[in-house]
């Protein structure tokens, strides 16, 4: 790569550059934008939410998402979103434990190979150039901590970028910087979609109820993990016993304390939350819609059918003050 594909200087006049939320721009206008914030394994609700807002008739001119939502809103602005929810649907425990490589001196507990591969398969290799509208990728620059917004480029490597979580995947190298997950900085990303143009927002959350029901239930978890041993998860990895051994020593207390992976699962969802709710206090969107999913653990990537559920009755609750918002600011 020779040059950087986040801040690339246009070719021509009409080329539109590719900001990063430092860079002096004059974005092109659009109308509605779609903001889709970060969730681990609750992000399997934007599928739901999108589906339903394609099925009222709306079309965001700007999607903007980070981590799990730009996962999500990568294979809807591609086309290929029944790719996505029948392989989502697919997952059982087993199934997720296949996925994860895990490796012992790498930057990441987990290489993301397996996860690789898996996303050439269902979605084709493009340029977000030549997507049908415009897409942000959203994530963060390792070396400074600085938002970057990836606007051009492959369109899968800049979806690796945005979830790679420090600790759990290793960062991704776009256009001469180690990029992470955007979560860490802009959970929900309206700023974004404003900064394109877009009149209208809708941002769609996970974190609104992270700490409501979702509590009560983290704790009986952390002391079930006390107690099973690591039952469930020695029996879910079968085949390569470093993988077990590692899985067992990161998810499983020991010490009357939850394992390390435990704890640093439930430290991100704090930090999402509180970084969510800063972020919303400065850039409010136009619609703010929250699917109650904050009772689903963070990696349990198992419960797309309850969590794409979710995510179409929490559009189904705000289609009303969508459709307003929409007339009143067009």
């Amino acid at each position: 790569m020779t040059k950087d594909e986040t801040n690339a200087a246009p070719d021509t006049p009409e080329e539109e550059p590719s900001p990063s939320p430092e860079a002096n721009v004059s974005p092109k206008i659009g109308h509605l934008g779609l903001a889709l914030g970060g969730g681990v394994a609750r992000g399997w609700a934007h599928i739901g939410a999108v589906r339903r807002l394609d099925e009222l008739g709306f079309q965001p001119d700007i999607i903007a998402g980070t981590s799990v939502g730009a996962l999500v809103g990568a294979f809807w602005r591609a086309g290929h979103l029944d790719a996505l929810e029948a392989w989502a649907l697919s997952l059982t425990k087993t199934r997720m434990l296949s996925y994860f490589d895990v490796v012992l001196n790498g930057s990441g507990l987990m290489g993301g190979k397996r996860l690789e591969k898996t996303m050439d398969r269902y979605l084709p290799r493009t340029d977000i150039k030549d997507l049908p509208g415009k897409f942000i990728a959203v994530t963060a620059e390792l070396a400074t901590g600085h938002e970057v917004w990836l606007t051009q480029g492959d369109l899968g490597e800049a979806v690796q970028a945005a979830y790679a979580l420090p600790g759990v995947f290793p960062p991704k190298a776009i256009g001469g910087r180690w990029l992470i997950d955007g979560a860490l900085v802009n959970p929900l990303p309206v700023s974004a979609c404003r900064a394109f143009g877009a009149r209208t927002v809708i941002a769609i959350g996970l974190h609104a109820d992270a700490f409501n029901m979702g509590v009560a239930q983290r704790k009986a978890r952390f002391s079930q993990l006390e107690k099973d041993g690591g039952a469930e998860l020695e029996e879910a990895s079968k085949g390569n016993l470093t993988e077990k051994l590692m899985l067992r020593r990161l998810f499983h207390a020991g010490d009357n304390a939850p394992g390390v992976g435990s704890v640093m699962l439930a430290s991100f969802n704090i930090l999402m939350d509180r970084i969510t709710r800063s972020r919303l206090a400065g850039d409010p969107p136009d619609v703010l819609i929250t699917p109650q999913v904050g009772h689903v653990p963070l990696l349990d990537f198992d419960q797309a059918e309850e969590l794409i559920r979710l995510g179409r009755e929490a559009i189904d609750g705000a289609a009303d003050q969508i459709e307003a918002a929409a007339k009143y600011l067009a």
